[in-house]
């Protein structure tokens, strides 16, 4: 009985934490606030996010970019909108384009991106880095030091993502080839590497400038 009143307590302690996270909560910052192992920070959250689910409430606990976040039900955006007036902004085909060979090819550099488009993009980057759904993660180690590019969390955050592990196969991307880290030189103490994600391209995705109170929307 001790043990259910514990867990009771420290499932309503997290709660209070990711609502007011301005971004999705990591474990690692949950076990440096609360003292509380991983495991058991896994089990409750778990046990959360089923509850949520069961409950049938307006939001639901995902876990998504690296985190944990409260967000609304997909299926109540259209009122949530109307409530919220959220400014919302159509990602081109260009911008979603590079943004696919960002996430397939990561880390990247422009040159190599601009060789599977086929025309400028630096406009587009500079259009990717200013909503940061990409960003500079270091330069590469030849004549130039052209920077590389890579997705970031908020990348994420928009698509709904937990990790880059669950970006769907593109099959129109096969063609790429493998990235490579080779003569990476990270910035800020970024890491160069990381796995091979994969995207897939949506020509109605669209970019919508979050509220800042908690839950966040999800549409």
């Amino acid at each position: 009985m001790e043990d259910i009143a514990e867990d009771a307590q420290l499932k309503a302690i997290l709660e209070g934490l990711i609502f007011v996270s301005e971004s999705p909560l990591t474990l690692d910052r949950m076990k440096e606030v609360l003292g509380v192992p991983k495991k058991d920070l896994q089990r409750l959250l778990s046990e959360m996010i089923e509850d949520c689910r069961r409950a049938d409430r307006g939001f639901l606990l995902t876990e998504v970019a690296e985190g944990f976040q409260f967000r609304t039900r997909p299926e109540h955006s259209a009122w949530i909108k109307k409530l919220k007036k959220v400014k919302t902004t159509a990602l081109s085909q260009p911008a979603l384009e590079t943004l696919a060979i960002v996430a397939y090819r990561q880390p990247v550099v422009r040159m190599d991106i601009e060789k599977v488009r086929g025309v400028d993009s630096g406009g587009v980057l500079h259009t990717l880095l200013g909503k940061k759904l990409i960003k500079i993660i270091g330069k590469k180690d030849i004549p130039g030091k052209p920077l590389v590019y890579g997705t970031s969390r908020k990348f994420l955050e928009v698509f709904g993502l937990k990790d880059l592990s669950e970006l769907p196969t593109l099959k129109d991307l096969e063609g790429l080839g493998p990235p490579s880290t080779e003569g990476i030189l990270s910035l800020e103490g970024e890491k160069a590497g990381g796995e091979e994600p994969k995207i897939e391209k949506n020509r109605e995705a669209l970019i919508d400038e979050p509220a800042s109170e908690a839950p966040k929307d999800s549409f």
